[in-house]
């Protein structure tokens, strides 16, 4: 089985020992984010509903965003990601054989970066992948990224031997992913609460529950 989880918005930018991998659609990210650097901030704020300190916040990010960093400007993505379904995945803790099926069989949706491994080295930023980002490739980042993200995870699936993936995404994120070219059995879960007899969903809980159904099967070793 292979999984997938959206980004988190808060990042997590402590040092971290571990040996990082390079992210699979660098190249196109490096072009995003030179089109990013070249927003105002008046723009970043209505393009991505900012305040100006956030605003301000990812403007510095990417003027100081490279295409070839420093290996101490990275974090492995699942590290670096802060979220709730971050704290429910809690990769910090998964030992080394966990980790190495993490990075088999975990991947996650990034606006900026397209398809994420746990351990690809990524550069601090924020850019949800509906955001309405024109481009050369039409007018949003579902138009830049297309059939992309499909066919990597098509690619990663054959490779683990799989024809299964469990979305543990949000809509926004797995909206990127074009299901006919993707060609694997979806499983998508709904995490419900009960109130006094009512089911519903609860954001904070569901992207939590997203992030440890992730853990489960990568910890469990579930085919």
């Amino acid at each position: 089985m292979l999984i997938v989880i959206s980004p988190a918005k808060r990042l997590d930018w402590t040092p971290r020992e571990a040996a990082m991998t390079r992210p699979e659609f660098l190249t196109r990210a490096n072009s995003l984010a030179r089109t990013m650097r070249g927003r105002t901030l008046t723009e970043l704020r209505g393009l991505m509903d900012l305040s100006e300190d956030l605003a301000r916040l990812n403007r510095d990010r990417y003027r100081d965003y490279v295409d070839d960093p420093a290996p101490g400007a990275l974090r492995p993505a699942a590290l670096a990601f802060a979220g709730d379904t971050y704290q429910g995945l809690e990769a910090g803790s998964l030992d080394a054989d966990e980790l190495d099926r993490a990075q088999e069989r975990l991947r996650i949706l990034s606006g900026l970066y397209g398809v994420l491994r746990p351990l690809d080295g990524i550069q601090p930023y924020r850019l949800e992948m509906g955001t309405r980002l024109r481009t050369r490739r039409g007018r949003s980042l579902y138009d830049y990224w297309r059939d992309l993200p499909a066919k990597a995870l098509k690619a990663q699936a054959r490779a683990v031997g799989t024809d299964t993936l469990l979305n543990c995404a949000s809509q926004e994120y797995f909206g990127a992913v074009d299901t006919d070219a993707l060609g694997l059995a979806v499983i998508t879960p709904t995490f419900l609460e009960e109130r006094n007899g009512r089911t519903s969903v609860v954001s904070f809980h569901a992207k939590r529950a997203r992030g440890a159904m992730a853990r489960f099967v990568i910890t469990r070793r579930i085919a």
